[in-house]
């Protein structure tokens, strides 16, 4: 079983920053760094989103329209872990966090779609006060 353990969430007002943290562990027979990582999040009373993704070999990153500029996904193979460096923040970037590794490894798909993934973090809640 892979283990997606996402930190960094927290209060901040419009305008501010915060920095998510996704640690994968277990034994799952993978190489971390041989699978794209993605970040969704969900908003109360909506359904969970695409926010960025980051392919397998780090090159290739996307974006939601919605936080494309203010946003960078990058990941740290030798850690095992993936970021999302979350800038100018508000109020609508409200919700809960989750990380998620994509199901094939050395996937080229759109990496956009929540089914491309198999394992699913906790969530970390961003707030964003205005």
């Amino acid at each position: 079983q892979v283990q997606l353990v996402e930190s960094g969430g927290g209060l901040v007002q419009a305008g501010g920053s915060l920095r998510l943290s996704c640690a994968a562990s277990g034994r799952y027979g993978r190489t971390f760094s041989d699978y794209g990582m993605g970040w969704f999040r969900q908003a109360p009373g909506k359904e969970r989103e695409f926010v960025a993704a980051i392919s397998w070999s780090g090159y290739g990153t996307y974006y939601a329209d919605s936080v494309k500029g203010r946003f960078t996904i990058s990941r740290d193979n030798a850690k095992n872990t993936v970021y999302l460096q979350m800038n100018s923040l508000k109020p609508e970037d409200t919700a809960i966090y989750y990380c998620a590794v994509e199901r094939r490894a050395y996937y080229s798909g759109s990496h956009r779609s929540s089914n491309e993934y198999d394992y699913w973090g906790q969530g970390t809640r961003v707030t964003v006060s205005s």
